[in-house]
This record gives C-alpha cells, sequence and structure tokens, in this order.
C-alpha cells in the first residue's frame, strides 16, 4: 500500500509540472514519447525473437550434430559387439578354454600360430579395434600373447565381479589409461591411452565359468568427436560414464577458458538423468552457454556437447545498441525540426494569449490582429465577438443597476419581517388567555410552532425529536378542524431521537393519513401512531392509521409509482399532494432517493377499509445536535 501511495504521489508531482510546460514543450514531449517509445519496444521484441530464434536453431543444429554422434557410436558398438560374438563362437578358442591337460610345446607352438593369428587377423579387420583380449581361470590354458591372458589379472579390477554376474551378458566399462596389463609386467603401449571396453563372461556350458573376454576400442576412435583437434571453435564435447568419470579432449583449452567447471558439467549431466537427449541453457562466469545432453542407455553412459553462445548474442546485442542510437539520433533531429514548426504554428495562439492577457487587465478596446482560418482562426473570431458581447453587457449592466438599486428600495419597504408576524401571533395569544380563551391560545401556539419550523430553513437536515414535534403541531390544529377525531400516539426510544434525517419528510405522510384515512361524514375518529426501529443500519420510521385504506390494486399501484419516484399520488385516492407546500408522498420519495440513494425510501402497506401503514427507510445517522 505504501509503495502504491509513492507512486501514486510521484505520478502526481511529474503530471502537475508537466502542467506548467508551455504547451509546445508539451507537444514535443508527446511527439518524442509516442514516438521514442513504442519504436525501442518494437527493437526490443525484434532481437528478443532474434536471439530466440537463434538459441532455437542452434539447439536444433547442435542436437542434430549429437544425433550423428549417436549414429557413429552406435555403429561401433555394433562392431564391438559383432567381433565379440565372433570370437566367442570360434569353435577352436572353446576348445582351447576347454583343455584338460597341459599342452605340449608343438601343440601349443600350433595353437599360438593358429588361434593367435585368428584373433589377430580378425582384430586386423576391424582397425578400430584396438584388444581381443580372452582371459581365463583354467590351469591348463597357457597365456599367449596377446589375446590369451590367466583370469588372475584381472581378478582385483572393480568391475570383474559385476561381469561375472551377468550371466554372459555384455558389460560396458571405461578404461581410463589401459595399464592394467602394464602393471603386471607386461609392456603393451608405451602410453596408456583411455578405452571403452566390451567385457562378457564366458560360458560354452550353462552355468560352467570359462572365462571373461574382453575387446576395447580407444575412447578417440568410439568418441571421434571428442578427442577433435581445437581448431578454435567456441564448442567442447566430454563423455561421462556412470560413475562420475569425465572424458574429454584436455589438450583442448576452452571449457577451462570459458569457464565450465567438471563439478558444473557433472550438475548438467544428473539434472539430464536417463533422457534421450536434452538441451540445457545456463551460464557459466556469466557466459550464456547451450548444453546438448546425450543418454547412451547400452553404455549408461552420457555425451554432453557445451557450445558458446556469447558471440552470436553479443554481435546481435550489438545490432540492437547500434539501432536502437539510430532512432534515438533520428528521433533527435525529427525532434528539432518539429519544435520549430509548432512554434511557427503556434505564433497566433501566442498573440491570441496576450490579448487575453489585456483583457484579464481590464482594457475591452482592442482588436485582435489574427485572421484566417483553422482553429485558431476560429478561435480568434469567438474571442473578438466575446469581446464585443463583454462591452455590451457592461453597458446594459450599468443601465441595469440603477434600476436594481430602486427596486431593491421598493422591495426593503414592502418586505414584512417574519419576527413581526411571531411578535403578532404572541401578543394574539396573550389576549386570548387573558380572555380565558385557552383553546385559541393552544391553537395560536401550534400554528406559531408551525410557522417557526417552516419558515427558519438553515439546514436540510433536522432532529426526529424536532420532527415529532413539528408534527403535533399540526396534528393539533388539525384537532380543531375536525374536532379532536385525530388520535397520535408515538412509539419512540429515546436512544432513536436525536437520528438525522431529512426536514420535513415526517409531516406530510401524516398530513396525507389525514387527508385520505378519515372516514366520510366523519362519525368515525382516526388514530395515528408512528413508530421506528433500527435493522441492518437502517432507521425504519413507520406511520400507521386505522382509516379507510386502499384496495389491493391501489396499494401496488401507489408502490409502482413510488419505485418510479416520479408524479404524486396518495394511499387512500390518486393524489398524495398536501396542502403544506404541494408536499406529497412522492415528493419525499424523491427527496429521500435524491439525498440517500435508492437504497432508501418509502414503503406502503394498506388494507381497504382497516389500515395503511407508510414505512420511511433512512440511514441510520446519529446527530450531536438539533437542526431546524
Amino acid at each position: 500500500m505504501a509503495m502504491k501511495e509513492r507512486f501514486g504521489r510521484w505520478f502526481r508531482e511529474i503530471a502537475y509540472k508537466m502542467e506548467q510546460w508551455p504547451i509546445q514543450q508539451r507537444l514535443i514531449m508527446t511527439y518524442i514519447v509516442i514516438l521514442l517509445i513504442p519504436s525501442l519496444i518494437i527493437a526490443w521484441l525484434l532481437f528478443r525473437d532474434m536471439s530466440a530464434d537463434y538459441i532455437e536453431k542452434a539447439r536444433l543444429e547442435h542436437e542434430s550434430a549429437m544425433e550423428l554422434e549417436r549414429a557413429n557410436v552406435e555403429s561401433n558398438i555394433e562392431t564391438m559387439i559383432r567381433v565379440a560374438e565372433l570370437a566367442y563362437t570360434y569353435r577352436d578358442v572353446e576348445e582351447y578354454l576347454r583343455l584338460v591337460r597341459e599342452p605340449e610345446t608343438l601343440e601349443l607352438m600350433e595353437i599360438r600360430n593358429h588361434l593367435v593369428s585368428v584373433m589377430t587377423h580378425l582384430q586386423n579387420t576391424n582397425p578400430k579395434i584396438r584388444h581381443i583380449r580372452i582371459f581365463s581361470d583354467n590351469e591348463n590354458v597357457r597365456e599367449l600373447y596377446p589375446v590369451f591372458w590367466h583370469e588372475s589379472r584381472i581378478a582385483g579390477e572393480p568391475w570383474y565381479e559385476t561381469v561375472n554376474d551377468l550371466n554372459g551378458q555384455i558389460y560396458w566399462q571405461v578404461s581410463p589409461n589401459d595399464d592394467g596389463l602394464v602393471r603386471r609386467g607386461v609392456v603393451d603401449d608405451v602410453t596408456p591411452v583411455p578405452v571403452m571396453m566390451l567385457l562378457r563372461e564366458l560360458e560354452y556350458v550353462s552355468g560352467v565359468h570359462a572365462g571373461v573376454l574382453e575387446v576395447d576400442m580407444r575412447l578417440r576412435d568410439f568418441f571421434p568427436s571428442i578427442y577433435a583437434g581445437y581448431d578454435g571453435r567456441q564448442a567442447q564435447m566430454a563423455a561421462v560414464d556412470r560413475d562420475g568419470g569425465l572424458y574429454y579432449n584436455r589438450e583442448n583449452p576452452w571449457l577451462a577458458e570459458a569457464g565450465v567447471t567438471e563439478e558444473r558439467l557433472l550438475e548438467l549431466v544428473a539434472e539430464a538423468g536417463a533422457e534421450r537427449i536434452r538441451s540445457v541453457l545456463f551460464r557459466a562466469e556469466g557466459r550464456p552457454m547451450l548444453a546438448v545432453i546425450a543418454w547412451f542407455d547400452q553404455l549408461d553412459m552420457h555425451l554432453v556437447n557445451v557450445v558458446s553462445l556469447e558471440q552470436a548474442l553479443h554481435d546481435m546485442n550489438e545490432a540492437r545498441n547500434k539501432l536502437i542510437a539510430a532512432i534515438v539520433m533520428l528521433l533527435m533531429i525529427l525532434s528539432t525540426v518539429t519544435y520549430f514548426s509548432v512554434k511557427l504554428i503556434l505564433k497566433r495562439l501566442v498573440i491570441l494569449r496576450d490579448s487575453m492577457k489585456k483583457v484579464r487587465q481590464g482594457d475591452f478596446s482592442f482588436d485582435i490582429p489574427v485572421r484566417g482560418g483553422g482553429e485558431v482562426g476560429e478561435l480568434a473570431h469567438h474571442f473578438r465577438k466575446m469581446l464585443k458581447k463583454i462591452n455590451e453587457l457592461i453597458a446594459d449592466a450599468v443601465q441595469k443597476q440603477a434600476a436594481s438599486k430602486e427596486a431593491e428600495l421598493r422591495t426593503l419597504k414592502n418586505q414584512i419581517d417574519s419576527h413581526f408576524l411571531y411578535n403578532t401571533l404572541e401578543s394574539i395569544k396573550m389576549l386570548a388567555e387573558i380572555e380565558g380563551q385557552y383553546e385559541i391560545s393552544d391553537a395560536l401556539t401550534s400554528l406559531g410552532g408551525l410557522m417557526r419550523y417552516n419558515l427558519r430553513w438553515t439546514s436540510e437536515y433536522a432532529l426526529l425529536r424536532d420532527e415529532l414535534a413539528h408534527v403535533s403541531n399540526y396534528v393539533a390544529i388539525m384537532n380543531i378542524r375536525f374536532e379532536r377525531k385525530i388520535r397520535l400516539t408515538t412509539d419512540i426510544p429515546e436512544r432513536f431521537l436525536d437520528c438525522e434525517m431529512l426536514k420535513l419528510t415526517l409531516q406530510p405522510i401524516v398530513e396525507n393519513a389525514v387527508k385520505h384515512g378519515l372516514w366520510e361524514g366523519g362519525g368515525r375518529g382516526l388514530g395515528i401512531s408512528i413508530a421506528c426501529r433500527e435493522e441492518q443500519g437502517f432507521l425504519l420510521l413507520t406511520v400507521e392509521d386505522d382509516g379507510r385504506g386502499m384496495t389491493p390494486e391501489q396499494t401496488a399501484a401507489l408502490n409502482d409509482r413510488l419505485e418510479r419516484t416520479g408524479g404524486t399520488a396518495a394511499p387512500g385516492g390518486p393524489a398524495a399532494g398536501g396542502t403544506t407546500g404541494g408536499i406529497g408522498l412522492l415528493n419525499v420519495q424523491q427527496r429521500i432517493r435524491l439525498y440517500y440513494g435508492p437504497d432508501c425510501g418509502l414503503a406502503v402497506e394498506s388494507e381497504a377499509g382497516r389500515y395503511t401503514r407508510v414505512t420511511m427507510r433512512l440511514p441510520m445517522r446519529i446527530a450531536n445536535g438539533g437542526a431546524e
């Protein structure tokens, strides 16, 4: 709420200051706002869409490249599976692994020349295959470099138990250095390199372990894009295995230079989960980046391609800023031209303004040097006519002033002071009391109170107690006319007497009851009761008489006219007018609706020959003092 109030105050201050500007400055400012703000918004939206389009195209492009890499990897997977299947199903391999006796030297040489040659040939026909190794726990099997090895060489590897538990299913494992045999005294390669290994338990007889088959391929060949040379591209690819091992070309410095840490890469992979391919936008040291992450379910690995969007988005931002600068510069030039154009156009308006200042100073005897058409010319024409009319009115006013003074003197002579009437009534009352005419004295007292209440109109509102006193005076006078056949009773709790209501709204209702409630012939009197109560924050005043009443049709017609608040009508007949100032039920309704709104007003209930009840609904307002 406080923020809203501060903003509103700030807005009002700006509006007030702008109102003090000359119209020329306001026109220029409006011109600038109308052109500048939409131009800036359009430029911002345009480049925002261009950035979004570029990011989307980059995403599609790199996802497509990732799919190509996936195809290469799947081709390598198929190659390794095929080689492993050929090695596993080769009959001579099975026989060698199932030897039940130790082979002779010549026999061993023959096996070596044959089996090793076959495996080497199988490896050479698939040049990406780095090794085909078979590990056996058969004591009769001799190690034949580089194919056959004792299983004890791999018994300590972390994946050994897992492979044996898979019952012949393929297990993929990345070996970071391929130095398992080097540690055991057999030099395979001078420089260890990371490889992707296909591992499988050999079982030629169900449930009988025969050994472990390994087919491996260098990661450089398995994931060719990962180890591509650094060519200045703002992108780099990496592989992440199931254990969180990260493999990428560490000779390529781009990831480190871009601020992409290994921890951040692992977080992105963890968020991607087992989704086949996913693109993620992120920032590294404030630079916008795109990561395309592919999941290989066979390998239980992720491939991540990190691409920098910084340069492209930077170029777009520069183009956007240049466009905005061009828009602002062009707008400044146009504003300058517009300023002088508007100044020329408003020149006649300035002349007209100076003429108005002369009129304000009391000079009406000059001509306006502005001619021609257009709005300013038309305004000058009407101002000229106004000056002529003012001069005529001044002359006429001088003539009428003398006549007015004379009329005021005549009015003062003919005016009757209201106090003279009050004093006269008081003198007649005292004379009646001296003569013992107390009934006449009481009537004059009621008449005096009635006149004072009607003539002293200092406010539109009065207290309920004052309205009741006025009604009592009215009924007292009417009882003189109708030989005391009217009985007035009030049931008003003390706390309601200081309620505020519209002046002279209760007496017309009582007058209406007297006029239309008395029975013809006057043989039967009329009882009028006034009561009030509070209901949901409203004051409900009821005036009920036991007079002639109305039929249901008459009651409905009267309520309809009251609801429409037009015309005049009375509960007992076609007219609701009273003798006091011509105020009737509908006039009272009109005043109540005017001052209090449609929620307040009058409602009539009646039954022919029994009663008529008028209910007045007013706001519940307690005043501090009375008002006449």
